[in-house]
């Protein structure tokens, strides 16, 4: 990984790296492979089962439920929060992401396998500055008792507050907030894992979602208590996780963020108009170079993956 020195430049993957899953959603099994990317390219999807490509930018989210998803020209790319979570938290800007199917593999259900990639494939500076999106003015959405909102800060910190009255929700912490001057996105967030209710699985299946669900990449959740033999990883997993997801859609403005993110009850589609309303507002921020920040730190106290990683090809 690089020092601290070189945050201030682009960065892309020393190598190519590859996982193979199951997408939660579609059931499908797919394999992945990140591949180093030339400056200046953002993430890049490219659907080599269908040979298309999908930019990862707010204005192609085409579908925000129970996932985000984009799309262009017909051809969508399902899933992706988690790895734009990764990317974002380790500070990847360039990245060419290959897919042999239309939805992102699972995997463990967080972002930690995808830190796991990216640490495999290593860190690699590139000549060009990075440019942060600086929120100047406060910018706020809000539906149905649900806000989300981005204020002026001084680097880059995030706050989520999880909403949900159901006996299990409530036995745990629902609030979370970490400032990145002090917290890693690998150690602090990234092994947060999806969760949901067993009562609710039918109905989401019956959309056509949750068809590859299952106790190995998501925490199930019954009306006594966690089914996962291992519990949570945290007492507050849930929150953690609604904001890993948050950070996941924040990187979709296309660059880093300086600025302080605020979800009350917040998911997909309100962290989507909210993005959207602040590229929308040209009084609302402004595109500066790198300030002094601090470079992702390696993946601390992981038991190891459970999904296949080696080198790409």
């Amino acid at each position: 990984m690089e020092g601290l020195a070189e945050m201030s430049n682009q960065a892309t993957l020393g190598r190519s790296v590859h996982a193979i899953g199951i997408g939660v959603h579609s059931g499908q099994k797919v394999r992945i492979a990140l591949r180093p990317a030339e400056e200046n390219t953002g993430v890049v999807f490219v659907r080599v089962d269908c040979d298309a490509v999908v930019h990862a930018r707010a204005a192609l989210v085409s579908d925000t439920t129970l996932a985000t998803t984009v799309a262009d020209n017909g051809v969508k790319v399902v899933t992706i929060e988690h790895l734009m979570a990764a990317l974002s938290g380790m500070a990847i800007d360039n990245v060419r992401v290959e897919l042999t199917g239309e939805e992102l593999p699972a995997l463990d259900g967080s972002s930690a396998p995808f830190v796991e990639l990216i640490l495999a494939a290593g860190r690699k500076r590139q000549a060009a500055p990075r440019t942060y999106l600086k929120v100047t003015k406060s910018v706020s959405v809000e539906k149905d008792g649900a806000r989300a909102s981005l204020h002026p800060f001084a680097g880059f910190a995030a706050e989520y507050t999880f909403v949900a009255d159901h006996p299990v929700y409530n036995r745990f912490p629902k609030h979370v907030a970490l400032d990145f001057s002090e917290a890693e996105f690998a150690r602090d967030l990234s092994f947060a894992r999806s969760f949901g209710l067993v009562e609710e699985l039918s109905a989401a299946q019956k959309l056509g979602r949750c068809l590859g669900s299952s106790l190995e990449n998501a925490v199930g959740i019954d009306a006594q208590g966690i089914l996962n033999a291992d519990g949570l990883r945290c007492e507050d997993e849930f929150a953690r996780h609604k904001l890993l997801d948050a950070i996941g859609d924040l990187y979709l403005l296309g660059c880093p963020l300086l600025g302080r993110f605020v979800g009350f009850k917040s998911g997909h589609a309100l962290n989507n108009q909210l993005i959207r309303l602040l590229l929308d507002s040209n009084d609302a921020y402004e595109l500066v170079p790198a300030p002094e920040v601090c470079a992702p730190a390696d993946l601390a106290g992981n038991s190891g993956p459970r999904f296949q990683i080696a080198p790409g090809d």
